[in-house]
């Protein structure tokens, strides 16, 4: 396993711009928080004041997991929403989840870190409640499959590995 320190430092790919948001400030994790009605967690808004959102570098863009309906052995990670206005210049964002959790009827409450509609990787508040420490989520909606992946988000980032690692 990874320290969440040596992953944070290479979490982001270098040279693909796609999902970037301009540089996180105190006052966007405020207003995301009062809009989402949560906290967020301290190791998430640090990977986010890293780089704002974007896509992740292939060292880190899986997270291994025994049984998924995407795949035996793990669940795709290949990018991770930032803080943002919802509907920036048609970038999803963390403040997309509401619309997106109505839109797909997923569970909540929750905050949508990555996914493309029929599966999401979020931050579960459903247990801890809007103070405490969510845990990190699969859900896939086309197959109606919930998975808990890590408990916090430190351990799930720790956990990140290579889809080529894992064989086809």
């Amino acid at each position: 396993m990874t320290s969440y320190e040596q992953v944070a430092i290479s979490l982001w790919h270098p040279e693909i711009e796609r999902l970037r948001l301009p540089p996180l400030t105190d006052e966007l994790v405020v207003d995301a928080e009062g809009q989402l009605g949560v906290r967020l967690p301290p190791d998430l808004i640090h990977l986010l004041r890293t780089q704002n959102g974007g896509v992740i570098a292939d060292a880190w863009d899986a997270f291994p997991t025994d049984a998924s309906v995407y795949a035996d052995d793990h669940v795709p990670f290949d990018h991770l929403y930032g803080i943002g206005p919802a509907d920036q210049a048609g970038t999803t964002t963390l403040l997309d989840t509401p619309y997106l959790v109505r839109e797909w009827e997923l569970p909540s409450p929750v905050v949508l870190l990555s996914g493309q509609g029929h599966y999401w990787i979020a931050l579960d508040y459903r247990e801890c409640g809007p103070a405490g420490t969510p845990s990190v989520v699969w859900l896939d909606n086309e197959m109606d499959q919930e998975l808990q992946l890590a408990p916090d988000i430190r351990a799930f980032v720790e956990r990140l590995t290579a889809s080529d690692s894992f064989p086809e």
